[in-house]
């Protein structure tokens, strides 16, 4: 069994990301895609930012490693006439199907980084991606005071350490390891770039109920419950999180929440 599979289609994230649809049209705009281009979107989900760049014209290929959110990407995308935009499984750390420079824009927002062996990671999305091409990524940043890095941190504090050799998602957040991995795959140390940005999650609905949305469908939170709940510490772990939600939301409005979270963007000119 691959675990990191595992771990994805164990929930449903495709509650999470109807709240960052906004954030995901906003950001394809802000990268510049266009109907020349044929890009590929890795660990794409069910489309947050794939379907906005097929809708400005682009050839869009999203993979993920996750088949109910392939499937789930599909049908968006039939639901929009999107016949620009095709969602696939796959792994971000072997995409031996795909061949050497075959994409203007390789995209990963919030998805390769949790792909292990990250210099495989880094390897494959340059392999693909071609000469004059870029590499987009969003990374969570370690330590970050923003939504989802506490969540992560505040789930890791309640799960058992990590196996040997385990490598932290969240790294990808560090420049030093972005440069590390990029130039190790052969990019310029000058077409790197990494820049902080911010994610907004925006529903009409309650901090706490969306805290409930990561309770029982996002793949590492229910990891952290079940961890918790062994250890009779299941409402210790609500309360941590429930609290951070509500210190987090910056919407006034009853019954509306709107949640930012710092990234790292990444920007690497193959």
């Amino acid at each position: 069994m691959n675990q990191n599979k595992a771990l994805w289609e164990k929930g449903d994230f495709t509650k999470i990301a109807e709240t960052m649809r906004e954030s995901g049209s906003a950001l394809i705009d802000t990268i510049g895609v266009n109907r020349s281009h044929k890009v590929m979107d890795l660990g794409c989900g069910d489309g947050t930012t794939a379907l906005p760049a097929a809708r400005q014209g682009a050839e869009v290929l999203g993979v993920d490693i996750a088949s109910n959110l392939v499937a789930a990407g599909n049908e968006r995308a039939k639901k929009e006439n999107l016949d620009n935009c095709t969602f696939i499984e796959g792994d971000a750390s072997d995409l031996h199907e795909h061949a050497d420079n075959s994409f203007d824009l390789v995209l990963s927002i919030f998805g390769a980084m949790f792909a292990p062996n990250p210099f495989d990671v880094a390897r494959e999305m340059v392999r693909v991606a071609r000469p004059g091409g870029r590499v987009v990524m969003g990374n969570w940043i370690p330590g970050d005071p923003t939504l989802v890095a506490q969540i992560l941190k505040i789930c890791a504090s309640h799960t058992p350490p990590p196996p040997e050799g385990f490598v932290s998602p969240v790294t990808w957040g560090i420049k030093e390891n972005v440069i590390e991995r990029f130039t190790n795959a052969g990019v310029q140390l000058d077409n790197i770039e990494c820049v902080k940005d911010t994610f907004t999650f925006r529903a009409n609905r309650s901090p706490t109920d969306f805290m409930h949305d990561f309770k029982d469908y996002y793949g590492p939170t229910m990891n952290a419950f079940a961890a918790a709940a062994a250890n009779g510490k299941a409402e210790e772990l609500e309360r941590e999180l429930d609290d951070l939600f509500n210190s987090q939301n910056q919407s006034h409005e009853q019954g509306v929440m709107s949640i930012p979270a710092t990234f790292l963007r990444v920007t690497a000119r193959v």
